[in-house]
């Protein structure tokens, strides 16, 4: 399963990680980073929406949708996501209001441990993500705090057992524990 992954890794792939701090009614992950993986897949791919549907099913998080990124800030309190950058370009803003933005592009991919904000804030024409979540895990579009509980549940989702991207020996093994 390993060769197989990395078969489908672009040459350049590339994978940096952040903490981002609780942000007002936005709870973030106080104990997981957000992993940004630059050129996961060559973006000149064909059917690039398709390469990473495959490539997220093999690593154990099942693709659920193809669509954009809301517009408005937003978070999931019980599941982790994975955002293939299927086509075209977005910059983002990471973390909630005033928080971490980011460019983003075809072939690239963010992994957003449980209660990470994120919200579009311009888009090229054709943007396209797909999205993908672990197995067993339902995501929610919250808004607003969360209680004290259900943060405590969102802390608590089991970790995914393998990176999205690079498999069981991938980033989200070494920086999610």
């Amino acid at each position: 399963m390993a060769e197989q992954t990395v078969s489908l890794l672009s040459q350049h792939a590339r994978c940096e990680h952040f903490m981002l701090p609780p942000n007002g009614w936005v709870p973030n992950n106080t104990r997981l980073p957000v992993l940004v993986w630059h050129a996961a897949i060559d973006p000149k791919t064909a059917d690039l929406a398709g390469r990473f549907e495959a490539l997220f099913a093999q690593n154990g998080w099942p693709p659920q949708w193809r669509d954009g990124v809301f517009d408005y800030h937003h978070f999931h309190s019980t599941a982790h996501e994975a955002l293939g950058i299927a086509s075209g370009d977005a910059e983002l803003i990471l973390g909630g209001p005033h928080g971490r933005v980011i460019a983003i592009s075809a072939g690239d991919v963010l992994v957003l441990p449980a209660g990470t904000g994120h919200c579009l804030l311009t888009a090229g024409r054709r943007f396209q993500v797909v999205g993908a979540y672990p197995p067993g895990q339902q995501w929610d579009i919250r808004r607003e705090a969360i209680s004290e509980q259900e943060r405590i549940a969102m802390e608590e989702l089991p970790f995914p057992r393998s990176d999205p991207v690079a498999g069981e020996d991938g980033p989200l093994a070494r920086h999610w524990h």
